[in-house]
């Protein structure tokens, strides 16, 4: 999330027992999971999760409740701390102990990687286009190669994040002064997808921040699959107060569905559970006018759980079964670890736990069954 600027044949059978089971209408959602990549972070301040009284790793918590997959970012060369392949790999082993999948986002950027911008890391700068679609491959296969080392392999690789206007730019950025760039672009993501397949990564993510515009999202991906990418899932941000109204949601997700035949994730979302602030930093959330569902889904404990009940209908309402799952973006995201170094946390309104560490209602929404 972060917004920001206003993922070989002798490791394929490792992987070949982690691939989802089919929905079940009695099930729920397939997917149901979060992204917990803060997580070593808000452990090293000393941050501590509950649920009913009872302290326990956020995993557990999450696993307790029926989540199934963990989300977890991987930047190139971020601040000291922040998410690096070392600390994946950690989360990784963890979250396989606790019983759940991977989903693994390289975000082929040193740190943040959004819509508004996709930096190039700084040891890839000034290849060409070809040198850099090798190093992309050879980066992916690397990564996910080390998650089957460790014993962990990933379920799903997200190649990038948000791409909607492309990545690591300049050459792979889509909308240039003298026109679109679709060839060069998706000749990076089909160097990450290659990557991720030669390491025997099940299925790939293609994701960008297109919730709740139909359009912008029909775009996207019409002309991703007229330059050839082959790729399993569609995954979309959806943010309500940026994204719009759950009916736009609704209403993007069933053409998708019907359009292209593949399973859709909405793999990050969040809403608040209270206007009030953490910490020092300003929140993006602070007022009822910026949540379009606000009159149904108010900025509360129980307007934050009716909200992720929502979302689970929708997703049960997509054409064929398609509706695969949701992932909460950083659910335990509490004040005290900045969204850079010396920052603050713009998010921690949008958390599953309160500022102490205490579950939330809308935790209920991992669940299992219907």
């Amino acid at each position: 999330m972060r917004r920001r600027t206003i993922l070989a044949a002798p490791l394929a059978a490792a992987f070949s027992s982690l691939v989802v089971p089919p929905a079940s209408a009695a099930t729920g959602p397939r997917i149901r999971g979060g992204d917990i990549s803060f997580t070593l972070q808000e452990e090293a301040i000393g941050k501590v999760y509950r649920d009913g009284g009872t302290t326990a790793p956020i995993e557990r918590i999450l696993t307790g409740r029926g989540a199934n997959y963990v989300r977890l970012r991987v930047w190139t060369a971020p601040p000291s701390g922040y998410s690096t392949l070392s600390s994946a790999l950690t989360l990784g082993r963890r979250a396989q102990q606790a019983g759940m999948r991977i989903l693994l986002n390289p975000h082929y950027a040193d740190f943040w990687a959004d819509p508004g911008k996709q930096p190039t890391p700084a040891a890839w700068a000034g290849q060409n286009l070809s040198t850099l679609a090798t190093t992309v491959r050879n980066y992916t296969r690397d990564v996910v190669a080390a998650f089957a080392r460790q014993g962990t392999p990933v379920s799903m690789v997200q190649v990038g994040n948000e791409i909607t206007s492309g990545m690591l730019f300049p050459l792979g950025e889509i909308y240039r002064s003298d026109g679109e760039h679709w060839a060069e672009f998706t000749t990076l993501l089909k160097a990450g997808i290659a990557g991720a397949r030669e390491a025997g990564a099940p299925s790939i993510m293609v994701h960008v921040d297109r919730g709740g515009d139909n359009g912008g999202a029909r775009y996207f991906y019409d002309h991703v699959l007229a330059q050839g990418v082959q790729f399993d899932v569609i995954g979309l941000s959806y943010y309500p107060f940026w994204h719009g109204a759950l009916s736009a949601l609704r209403g993007n997700l069933n053409d998708l569905s019907n359009r292209y035949r593949k399973d859709l994730v909405v793999v990050e979302t969040s809403y608040p559970w209270t206007l009030n602030n953490g910490d020092s930093l300003g929140n993006f959330i602070t007022t009822p006018s910026q949540l379009p569902d606000g009159a149904r889904f108010p900025a509360t404990q129980a307007g934050q759980a009716a909200f992720f009940e929502e979302i689970r209908n929708v997703l049960a309402a997509v054409p064929g079964g398609r509706g695969a799952g949701f992932f909460d973006w950083e659910p335990g995201w509490l004040p005290g670890v900045g969204w850079a170094p010396g920052e603050g946390n713009p998010n921690d309104n949008l958390t599953m736990f309160d500022w102490s560490g205490n579950a939330l209602p809308s935790l209920r929404a991992f669940r299992a069954g219907a």
